[in-house]
């Protein structure tokens, strides 16, 4: 079994061609790192989904069909709940029309469930909180339908935070940290029992974010994050952030995206399983191995050619084993870290 941090699915369903995305992802095989059949393949069990906003360009040059008003520079309010709302719509549409096989999970119990009955298990992921800015109501919608976690900041500016973003190589100091509104919001969800992801944030950012959740008792959580000595890309924790991490008791999810495992920051997908263990064993020596699993970012990232979707997970496994990791210790940062770390937090 695997659980993993971090994946895209929802919103490469919703950028889909496909008549009916829901349809392919559960009887066939869609471009992209996954798929049920393939999950199932690879005893891939399950992990967070991100409802994702993408960026606005990014929709004009790959997607102008997802455009209403092409003279528009940025996404309307409007937009921006539909987009988020469709996303969950489809989560829920992978879970009704899965014929049990799907489900949306709000606690630990119900992901042993899956686990114990061969279902994947979906645990809702708001990764940037632009949709919030735009109707803060929606965050008690969300949740009721099944959200528990949250990335209050990506790449942009918003009313939450600046965002991280910075060309490589660059310390993970871009910029001013929470606003109150933001700081506002990660008190609201940690009160919800929701995970609060650090991965996006630049440092002010984490560190206002570490002190919040110091007065909750709640642990940081990095959901799909690397080691910054390694590989000096902003988005990376450095050795200071680790030990936050470390102290409380928290969780870092390797990213399987090669930007942020290669020492020179390149996109090259003509890179090394080898490089992701690099990174796991920096994390298990600075944090321990209680508090490391996967975060891979499946089909939001480029992946090693080596490891070129889900399917490729039991050569990343065996890797592992011949470097020199125990069963057990594979067995924590295939699903138990995860389980360990969701327990202290979703209710």
């Amino acid at each position: 079994m695997i659980f993993d941090g971090h994946n895209d699915l929802l919103t490469r369903l919703w950028l889909s061609s496909a008549k009916d995305p829901v349809h392919e992802f559960l009887h066939g095989t869609l471009p992209g790192h996954l798929d049920f059949k393939r999950c199932r393949q690879a005893q891939w069990t399950g992990g967070l989904f991100s409802i994702f906003l993408p960026p606005y360009r990014y929709l004009q040059q790959h997607h102008p069909e997802k455009i209403k008003d092409p003279t528009a520079t940025d996404f309307s309010s409007e937009q921006i709940i539909e987009i988020c709302t469709a996303q969950l719509e489809i989560a829920q549409q992978l879970q009704l029309r899965s014929e049990g096989k799907i489900q949306i999970c709000t606690s630990l119990s119900q992901i042993k469930s899956c686990f114990q009955h061969q279902q994947l298990a979906i645990v809702l992921h708001l990764e940037g909180a632009e949709v919030l800015a735009c109707d803060p109501m929606l965050l008690d919608d969300f949740h009721k339908k099944g959200l528990r976690s949250i990335g209050p900041l990506w790449n942009r500016k918003s009313l939450f935070g600046d965002g991280l973003n910075a060309t490589f190589p660059h310390s993970p100091d871009t910029g001013s940290g929470l606003t109150q509104q933001g700081k506002e919001l990660v008190r609201t969800c940690a009160r919800k029992g929701m995970i609060i992801d650090v991965s996006h944030m630049n440092e002010r950012a984490f560190w206002d974010t570490a002190e919040i959740l110091e007065g909750f008792h709640q642990p940081i959580v990095a959901t799909h994050s690397n080691v910054h000595a390694l590989c000096a890309q902003a988005r990376n924790l450095t050795d200071s952030q680790l030990k936050a991490v470390k102290q409380s008791h928290g969780m870092v999810g390797i990213n399987f995206d090669v930007a942020f495992l290669r020492s020179d920051g390149q996109r090259d997908p003509n890179t090394s399983i080898d490089t992701i263990i690099d990174h796991l064993s920096y994390l298990l020596e600075h944090i321990g191995e209680d508090h490391v699993g996967f975060g891979s970012d499946f089909d939001g990232c480029l992946l090693p050619l080596d490891l070129a979707d889900v399917t490729y997970m039991p050569q990343l496994l065996q890797r592992m084993q011949q470097r020199g990791y125990s069963e057990a210790l594979i067995e924590k940062m295939r699903f138990g870290n995860w389980l360990t770390l969701l327990e202290k937090i979703i209710h």
